[in-house]
């Protein structure tokens, strides 16, 4: 089946970034309501009130995915990747890559320039972070013991090009 992207959010994606978030095994209950209270706030406040946009990726009508970006306070064009998430029965298929690209090109659309994303340095993230290499992403910072003992946090970086369409690292 065909995937196709929607940008913004609807009153049921609270479930369905509920259900994504679960599906992975990678995140904490307190991570998994944390995402919830993203989608809240948007629906609450809107993309321009709360700060947070987001795309999903939709197969039949069901979200097997989504992306959470939004702009840093306090700088010129700097943005967070908040989440990225594919359901686990969907993953390897392309469909984070195509969220990565589409938040990309949002960001570039709205001026931004670097892109910031961080994730733990626990063994069970490597996949994720060869993927953020994979898309362009350069490891700029690693914080041990950040989320807990042993669990540190790894920074990523992607510098976009306003005249490309994959970014430069």
């Amino acid at each position: 089946m065909a995937i196709a992207l929607r940008p913004g959010v609807r009153p049921d994606d609270g479930d369905a970034v509920r259900r994504l978030v679960a599906s992975t095994g990678f995140f904490t209950g307190p991570e998994e309501e944390i995402a919830v209270e993203l989608v809240a706030d948007a629906l609450a406040k809107g993309e321009a009130g709360s700060g947070y946009h987001f795309v999903f990726a939709e197969e039949a009508g069901r979200p097997v995915g989504y992306v959470c970006f939004g702009p840093i306070a306090g700088t010129e064009a700097s943005y967070d990747l908040y989440w990225i998430v594919v359901d686990a029965a969907k993953r390897g298929g392309g469909i984070g890559r195509l969220l990565e690209r589409a938040c990309t090109e949002a960001i570039r659309a709205l001026g931004g320039r670097r892109l910031y994303v961080d994730t733990s340095s626990r063994a069970q993230y490597e996949p994720t972070r060869a993927f953020y290499r994979a898309c362009g992403y350069t490891d700029v910072a690693r914080l041990d013991d950040f989320y807990a003992v042993g669990d540190g946090k790894v920074i990523f970086v992607k510098t976009l090009d306003a005249g490309s369409a994959s970014g430069a690292a």
